[in-house]
């Protein structure tokens, strides 16, 4: 059994205990408090991520095919670049060799390969604090969410996948004994042996605002069950990525195997690279999370690859009646914030009844349920700080350009119920922020609403009654697709009505979330998309993400007789 496997195991079956039970655990604190950590490690993160600035990033282990320079990420916050650039690769060069590491790599036992992402995973959580400040400069999060949504959730994530990959291989025995008598002609004893094989080279490209959420479990899925990985960032967001691949070069030549198991294409906007790495003949398995756009390309165009996605959808609220319209309006208000809703489990469309809702079994109107959710936002919103802390930046300009568009439309179709502003970041005067703009529309307007719309956009939407609430809100997510679905409601047949609802077309749903954030989804205990809807085909994660990126080869023979 290997060193790592050892050092490790304590945690990996902890991992594998509450994967089974479904209980709230992590491996990595999400907070990223000095109470916890200390002084030295936020103040050493910090400075890490400055000492990089306006430099070549330094691989310690050169990447292979390198023909020159590239890189323009532009910080959110300053609006300035990072000055970073990263090795522009051969194509060629490095699917050849990533394939050439692959050879010793399918033959390692599954412990050594297992104990070697356990350490790659333990090296990254040492980084949090400078990849917290690359992800917030690159993705536009807040500091404590790129140091949690990004940082330890998407380290549990990738813990949990490999955990799943783990479990999946140890299903498969090395060796049986297998004896059958066949008529007359007397016993057949064999002995057999099962080796795993990979399938190839794993292509993983993430996303800009959260560029690990996918990149952990890709990762760890993928090269636990023996498959070279390139990883591919968003060209906005290279900088959190490439910590991630230092970490993993590093562990891998320290353990004795070739760095090139682990590599990364990095690019520009202006000459993009990722059409090569997706249409490459040696591609076996694709990792995409991104826009439904993209994502449904990759799914139609790329089948002889395995292809995991997971996108967007139409989000949505149904609100029936509720005992605490100040928690309920508080969560929700709190969804359209967070992130200013660049996350993919953000509420968008809010489904209110046109006579309104019962609150405390007394009638609230829609417009008074309206104006409530509005107020909840803008307190959330009263103190810079707390705007700064959880609205973040926008990941790019083009943003700006939806909000004017929608605003527009809801202008002319609907009625705007809270104009989108700037606020000011008390820390980062040139930051890039904007906040939640909030229409009202009527189900005629639908073509407006029924795709994910990026950004701090949300609709409220008065449907008929709550029937038809529910039905349009279902209706979307089985058509348009839906990460997360929230029901508020009183009356226990209207809610297991909604369950089965969203359920029925291939949605989860949670029924009245209140203080607590309604957009978290919980490593080892959530199943993060459910691949029925058209949000994405993949789960993060199940066993269905690991299993088909190994396949099982085996040896039979006479077995030896006794003497």
């Amino acid at each position: 059994m290997s060193a790592y496997f050892t050092k490790h195991q304590e945690t990996l079956e902890k991992a594998l205990d509450a994967c089974t039970k479904r209980y709230a655990w992590t491996a990595y604190p999400e907070s990223p408090s000095s109470k916890i950590h200390g002084h030295e490690p936020p103040a050493t993160g910090k400075k890490n991520f400055q000492d990089k600035l306006n430099h070549p990033f330094p691989f310690t282990t050169p990447m292979p095919g390198v023909s020159g320079e590239t890189g323009a990420e532009l910080s959110p916050y300053t609006r300035k670049p990072l000055g970073i650039t990263y090795p522009k690769v051969d194509t060629e060069e490095l699917f050849s060799a990533a394939t050439s590491a692959m050879a010793e790599w399918k033959k390692t036992a599954t412990e050594t390969r297992v104990g070697i992402c356990m350490e790659i995973l333990d090296r990254c959580a040492e980084q949090l604090f400078e990849n917290a400040h690359a992800t917030m400069h690159t993705s536009g999060q807040s500091f404590i969410m790129a140091f949690a949504g990004s940082g330890a959730n998407a380290l549990d994530r990738g813990l949990e996948a490999l955990v799943y990959a783990y479990k999946a291989m140890k299903d498969i025995p090395e060796s049986a004994s297998w004896e059958r008598r066949f008529g007359s002609d007397g016993t057949a004893a064999l002995e057999k042996e099962f080796r795993l094989m990979p399938v190839g080279v794993s292509v993983a490209v993430c996303c800009a605002t959260f560029p690990l959420w996918n990149g952990y479990p890709a990762l760890m899925a993928s090269l636990a069950t023996g498959n070279p990985v390139i990883l591919k960032p968003h060209p906005s967001a290279i900088l959190p990525v490439a910590l991630v691949v230092e970490a993993a070069r590093s562990v891998l030549k320290e353990a004795g195997f070739d760095a090139n198991l682990v590599t990364m294409v990095a690019d520009t906007r202006e000459q993009p690279a990722t059409l090569p790495l997706l249409q490459h003949p040696d591609t076996a398995i694709i990792d995409f999370t991104g826009s439904p756009t993209f994502g449904q390309w990759i799914e139609d165009n790329c089948r002889r690859a395995q292809v995991y996605t997971e996108t967007a959808g139409c989000n949505s609220v149904v609100i029936e009646s509720t005992n605490n319209i100040r928690g309920m309006t508080k969560a929700i208000a709190h969804s359209l914030c967070q992130a200013s809703a660049q996350m993919c489990t953000s509420v968008q469309n809010i489904h209110i009844p046109e006579q309104g809702i019962l609150v405390n079994g007394e009638q609230v109107s829609f417009d008074d349920v309206a104006e409530m959710l509005v107020s909840a936002v803008n307190e959330h919103l009263e103190e810079p700080k707390m705007a700064a802390f959880l609205c973040g930046t926008l990941v790019n300009d083009e943003i700006y350009s939806t909000l004017d568009r929608i605003e527009g439309q809801g202008k002319q179709r609907g009625k705007i119920l809270r104009k989108s502003s700037p606020y000011n970041h008390p820390e980062f005067p040139d930051a890039r922020t904007a906040t939640p703009l909030m229409i009202e529309v009527t189900p005629g307007e639908k073509d407006i609403y029924r795709s994910e719309l990026f950004g701090p956009v949300s609709f409220l939407i008065k449907g008929k009654n709550a029937d038809t609430c529910l039905q349009e809100a279902t209706t979307d997510a089985k058509e348009c697709g839906a990460i997360t679905s929230h029901v508020y409601s009183t009356s226990d047949d209207f809610l297991e009505k909604a369950q089965d609802a969203y359920n029925d077309v291939g949605a989860s749903v949670a029924c009245n979330l209140m203080g607590m954030p309604i957009n978290f989804a919980a490593a080892y205990s959530d199943f993060h998309v459910t691949g029925l809807n058209p949000a994405g085909n993949a789960c993060l994660t199940d066993l269905a993400f690991v299993t088909r990126r190994f396949r099982v080869v085996q040896r039979k023979k006479p077995a030896l007789k006794e003497q």
